[in-house]
């Protein structure tokens, strides 16, 4: 064993101080960090989207221009909430001013929202206008601490900019006492062309004295009603009569397609409630009639059922730590086998085995790019508490909150002994390959079934949590090169003791069996020179005897 560690200490000496070792160390922060910045950041940089409207039924325009306007609004207490979560006072007797245990879940969230939604159904919207800023302002101000910032009003995300004038006098000539007879169909294929240059980016629009590209254009016939889609014998006899038109080069942001669809739809029904002599305020709230819903979790103590954030963050906080011990396992074994097939092809392995015999040489590389491994993923989860400390939520405090949560519902043991046995595993694989190649090339094409085998645990990662004791997650749990990756995935469910203690059993067997394949191998193939060996002959190294 003296030699073995010697060894150990050499692998990790030698790949400790390798730039890529160190370029893995850091970059995780950095990533992590900017996964959590550049959202935000790039939510509040997104410039404000410039489109046209043309109705040429001159319906629907005010009921456009509200739904924006609300849509804006929005955006806005969207923002003040964040604004008063980060600037808030703290509690008399508190040290944070976030306990996740007592925040909704994102469901309950999302329900309240929704219900806020509904208050503003009341119909087109003016702009929010600086009294109305102003009085929301006053409203949160006992709220805020001494010495907060003034809060900023987001910028809108779209704005309803007027016609090119040189397309409005194409659309004034096309309409006027003299203009062609064409229908409403050909009219609005000629608005389209002529908006084609703008829309593409060839042309500009200018907005406030500036120039800016134009983002969409909405065009509405005039015989809109006539396209209306009703149910009845007669539906699929108009389904392919074109209405509203939506041009844009951007198919990727659908907002603003979204909100227009949504209002204009919403006035339809409107008018149609209307016309049936039906009161459609009426038929709103009784759309809008609801029973509260509330989400329980039994396991939890009497009086403190509801689920809240906390649950969720725990629920999901596996799916992190698979994903990190997919990226730990595979990045260690990649260079625990690029070290061996190194090694080989330039000669140095016969030189360590005049000095030690072949066990120790596997035994000390094993634990060496072992202790590798644990540095980095040590430096990660390092990483992830500063940067969440730092970064993370609208005060540091969330991230506090967030590491609690994490440390206190035992994933980070269970992390560092599935990190392990998985390492065994695998490392036991990439090192019995890494023997019998003597190139990086032979290796790759041992290395595609293994990689088709480890991508299964990434791609069912998401569905686990949803059924953590159905069929696939159990029967997964207990497939041993799967098991390190599942039960991670359910340890957050509590998972029954049997599967729990039967599977850790099993992976300990398994670890140590592929281990002793992988010495046998290790053993014959690793003074081996030429083309691999084909796998019916390393079944013959595994009957050999010692």
């Amino acid at each position: 064993m003296k030699y073995a560690f010697l060894v150990a200490l050499r692998e990790y000496a030698d790949n400790a101080k390798t730039k890529g070792f160190w370029i893995g160390i850091f970059l995780f922060p950095i990533i992590l960090t900017i996964s959590i910045t550049v959202p935000e950041y790039l939510e509040d940089a997104t410039p404000t989207r410039h489109f046209v409207l043309i109705d040429q039924s001159g319906e629907f325009v005010e009921v456009i221009e509200g739904g924006l306007n609300k849509l804006h609004l929005i955006d806005v207490v969207k923002d003040m909430q964040k604004y008063v979560a980060k600037h808030a006072k703290k509690p008399e007797g508190q040290d944070t001013k976030i306990d996740l245990e007592d925040v909704p879940a994102i469901d309950s969230m999302e329900a309240k929202v929704d219900e806020y939604l509904r208050t503003l159904e009341t119909g087109p919207m003016s702009e929010l206008g600086d009294a109305e800023l102003e009085a929301m302002k006053k409203q949160v101000a006992p709220l805020l601490e001494e010495g907060a910032p003034e809060f900023e009003k987001p910028s809108k995300k779209f704005k309803l900019v007027g016609v090119p004038t040189e397309i409005q006098e194409e659309i004034d000539a096309q309409t006027g006492p003299d203009a062609p007879v064409l229908t409403d169909s050909e009219k609005i294929d000629l608005i389209s062309e002529s908006l084609r240059p703008y829309l593409s980016g060839e042309k500009k629009i200018t907005v406030d004295g500036e120039e800016t590209e134009l983002f969409a254009a909405v065009l509405i016939p005039k015989n809109i009603q006539d396209v209306i889609i009703r149910p009845g014998p007669k539906m699929l006899a108009i389904q392919d009569r074109a209405g509203i038109q939506f041009w844009c080069t951007n198919v990727a942001d659908n907002d603003l397609k979204k909100e227009i669809e949504r209002v204009v739809n919403k006035e339809i029904r409107s008018r149609e409630y209307l016309a049936e002599n039906l009161d459609s305020v009426k038929v709103n709230n009784i759309q809008n009639t609801r029973v509260p819903f509330a989400s329980l979790n039994p396991r939890k103590e009497r009086g403190k059922e509801e689920v809240s954030l906390a649950d969720q963050i725990r629920q999901w906080a596996p799916v992190g730590f698979v994903y990190l011990l997919w990226i730990g396992i595979f990045t260690i074994t990649q260079m625990l086998l690029n070290n061996t097939i190194e090694e080989k092809s330039n000669r140095i392995i016969e030189v360590l085995l005049s000095s030690v015999t072949a066990r120790e040489l596997m035994l000390g590389k094993l634990l060496g790019i072992a202790g590798v491994g644990l540095t980095m993923i040590s430096a990660w989860m390092l990483s992830l508490v500063v940067v969440l400390t730092v970064k993370s939520g609208p005060e540091s405090e969330f991230a506090v909150q967030l590491f609690e949560v994490l440390k206190t519902s035992g994933l980070l043991p269970k992390f560092a002994v599935y990190f392990l046995l998985g390492y065994l595993i695998y490392s036991g694989i990439f090192l019995a390959i890494g023997s019998v190649c003597n190139t990086l090339k032979d290796a790759q094409n041992l290395m595609g079934p293994v990689m088709l085998i480890m991508i299964i645990p990434l791609m069912t990662m998401m569905f686990i949590p949803r059924d953590p004791h159905g069929v696939l997650a159990t029967v997964m749990s207990w497939i041993p090169i799967y098991s390190p990756f599942i039960m991670m995935n359910r340890a957050a469910a509590d998972p029954p003791m049997f599967d729990l203690v039967g599977t850790f059993i099993m992976m300990v067997v398994t670890a140590a069996f592929v281990l002793w394949m992988t010495g046998k191998i290790f053993r014959t193939g690793i003074l081996r020179s030429g083309q691999p060996p084909r796998i019916v002959e390393m079944f013959r190294w595994l009957k050999a005897p010692k």
